[in-house]
């Protein structure tokens, strides 16, 4: 088979497919390989005028041959074992000089393990960020790998990335597992952003009474201040959307159950691991867990009465704003915290204002904080982003509302998770004397009284003395 491809890709998903269709258009011709044959067929047969860039390919090694060296192979298959099944496939078609890339949803540990697995070619790890419309026009893109190996294929990457005023939102975060460690705190923040900007639609829909209109339009004015996001875009989108079977508002008809892929899970997990506090993002990880548990929740209400009840005390709209505001702020410092805890536990010199940089567009979680974010990071990297100036004055101005927001759900049997976790760790992340000194001393009781020791014997060491 005549070469006639820069780059290769495998599996044409939803995701696959999106992004095979923007690097024909942005970056040279492809070459691509589904591991169902009707797929690829239909693929390049509904490409357009696309599928001249496009070399569709029936079998492996007809992929790896029509793809110039040293060869360079996207891998879009689902994460886990799939991508080690589809690496061990490709291994006796390859030269040492190849690059697999695998941009799926991988957990950072796998791609650390393959990283230093001895594979037969070279081998990055991506993070990819934007969902299909992201892929198709544009996504976030967070590399992990040798430096070498991204430089080779930031061409084609920084082509079809997304950009921001001119840069192009693609980046090397570091080796092995980097790029997707990023992406998995990126998916954090994102179900932590989700699930605030829940809140306060629950607040809006069962405190103040508003209809699924007034809210799109809350959410649409929203859109054109600090809080201008794609979250906030879709969200008022979603409130504005009606159900074409009914006539009623999309959001009363859709199932109040939120699922989850795990990589929210994971963020947590990997937390809890790094010893750095994220509970906005574990509070919104519960929420989603809580919100699956519809039976039991159905025979709570059944048993105690509906919790939430109309809001009182003059809260409005305002208040809502700025505490969603503060809420993201909060959220957004835990998880570059995070992030900065894990350079040093796995040796990667992760750079803040470049992540900061390359989610300014194409991702998810894509907002206009993000660029003043980038600029404070540069700042001053090792610093709490609460404490950079233009966040600490926002936080000054906002947490009242957020103070007022969180105690008036608490009275009025509203669930605030995320927004109560931020205000939470606000307040024990600005008080230098807390309350920490009490649970040493009870540790020093244990020891001192032998609650260590597992045989039961006495201890006779510590503050407290000679145990009885």
């Amino acid at each position: 088979m005549a070469v006639t491809a820069d780059i290769g890709l495998i599996g044409l998903g939803t995701m696959g497919s999106a992004l095979a269709l923007n690097i024909a258009e942005n970056a040279g011709p492809i070459a691509v390989w589904n591991r169902t044959t009707a797929t690829t067929r239909a693929f390049h047969a509904e490409a357009g005028a696309l599928a001249a860039s496009i070399t569709p390919c029936e079998t492996l090694e007809a992929l790896v041959a029509a793809i110039r060296p040293p060869r360079a192979i996207i891998l879009m298959v689902p994460a886990g074992q799939p991508v080690d099944d589809q690496l061990a496939a490709l291994a006796p078609y390859l030269s040492p000089d190849d690059l697999v890339i695998d941009a799926g949803n991988a957990n950072f540990h796998d791609t650390n393990r393959r990283a230093r697995a001895g594979l037969p070619f070279r081998f990055l790890g991506m993070g990819v960020s934007g969902g299909e419309e992201g892929a198709r026009h544009g996504p976030a893109i967070m590399g992990g790998g040798a430096k070498a190996d991204w430089d080779r294929i930031a061409p084609i990457l920084t082509a079809i990335a997304a950009s921001y005023q001119g840069a192009p939102c693609a980046d090397w975060m570091g080796p092995e597992g980097a790029g997707h460690f990023v992406k998995t705190v990126h998916n954090g923040i994102e179900y932590a952003d989700m699930q605030m900007i829940a809140e306060v639609y629950g607040l809006m829909r069962d405190g103040l009474g508003l209809q699924a209109p007034a809210m799109a339009e809350a959410f649409g004015q929203w859109n054109t201040g600090p809080l201008q996001s794609y979250l906030i875009e879709i969200s008022a989108q979603v409130a504005a959307a009606t159900d074409p079977l009914t006539g009623a508002a999309m959001l009363d008809v859709i199932l109040d159950k939120a699922g989850q892929k795990g990589t929210g899970r994971w963020t947590a997990i990997e937390a809890q691991h790094l010893s750095a506090p994220i509970p906005v993002i574990e509070a919104a990880v519960a929420a989603r867990n809580m919100s699956a548990r519809l039976d039991e929740r159905v025979a709570g209400e059944a048993l105690f009465g509906p919790a939430p009840q109309a809001v009182t005390g003059g809260l409005g709209l305002p208040d809502l704003h700025d505490a969603l505001l503060a809420g993201k702020i909060l959220c957004y410092a835990q998880g570059f915290s995070m992030t900065a805890a894990a350079g040093p536990a796995f040796g990667w010199d992760l750079q803040l204002p470049a992540i900061a940089r390359v989610w300014r567009a194409g991702c998810i979680i894509r907002s206009a904080l993000l660029d003043a974010m980038a600029l404070a990071l540069a700042e001053d990297p090792a610093r709490s982003l609460m404490l950079a100036p233009t966040f600490a004055a926002e936080l000054q101005r906002c947490v009242p509302s957020l103070r007022r927001v969180v105690s008036v759900a608490a009275l009025q049997g509203h669930s605030v998770p995320a927004l109560s976790a931020g205000l939470a760790w606000f307040d024990a992340m600005r008080t230098r004397r807390g309350t920490a000194n009490m649970i040493q001393a009870q540790r020093d009781f244990f020891g001192a009284h032998g609650f260590d020791r597992l045989d039961g014997a006495d201890s006779h060491h510590g503050p407290w003395g000679t145990s009885a």
